[in-house]
């Protein structure tokens, strides 16, 4: 009888152990990602691309989420290279996901998302002058920020530059995502002052696009 006591005790540990959620985990080692999960080629894509926002209420599996961090700013050729080109390749632009657990920045050479700050951030990214709730509705956002430390300038033509590197990033966002059969709309909107408090960012760093992502809503 202790001998089952113990047992059954060691394997509530360990499922306590194996939750992410329950013990807080600071990094998610993500899938590696797939090459050949798009449905369509890049042609199709082009001509095919449509913003959307309106979502199910499908989760992202860990595979999709790792594919479509990749083809935004993942590493490509060799470990100094980039799926987005960027000026000099500088590398300037930092990507964060938020859904309803927490935020997390996705670090490119690890294939790992880093936990900045836990709960459901999401509000921030819809809010602003003119909230727009839909954001809420999609399981994921892909924050795009601008870090001018990493560009060594904060000159105009810098700040031109990255901005040109940051729609480089939603737009390889936005391709992927209509290859892959997932949805997504380029947006702008957002608190950008709470979000920089909220990730610690300095005044040299600067959220600049995010990209909610999901799948097609059903339709009855």
């Amino acid at each position: 009888m202790k001998l089952l006591k113990k047992s059954a005790l060691l394997l509530l540990t360990l499922a306590f152990m194996a939750s992410p959620e329950i013990i807080g985990a600071q990094e998610i080692e993500l899938p590696a990602h797939e090459t050949n999960s798009a449905s369509m080629s890049v042609s199709q894509a082009l001509a095919t691309r449509h913003s959307v926002r309106e979502y199910s209420s499908k989760e992202l599996s860990a595979q999709e989420l790792s594919n479509v961090c990749w083809a935004a700013v993942g590493m490509s050729r060799d470990d100094n290279h980039r799926t987005s080109p960027t000026a000099m390749n500088r590398q300037e632009i930092r990507l964060f996901v938020f859904d309803k657990n927490a935020v997390y920045e996705y670090m490119a050479k690890t294939n790992v998302l880093k936990q900045v700050v836990k709960g459901d951030h999401r509000d921030l990214l819809a809010g602003g002058k003119f909230p727009q709730k839909f954001v809420m509705d999609a399981p994921v956002t892909l924050l795009m920020v601008i870090d001018f430390d990493l560009f060594k300038s904060q000159e105009e033509h810098a700040k031109q530059m990255t901005c040109v590197d940051a729609g480089i990033v939603s737009e390889n966002i936005n391709l992927y995502c209509q290859a892959a059969g997932l949805v997504t709309v380029p947006r702008a909107q957002m608190d950008k002052e709470a979000i920089s408090k909220l990730l610690g960012l300095s005044s040299s760093q600067l959220p600049i696009l995010n990209n909610p992502i999901g799948y097609p809503k059903e339709r009855d």
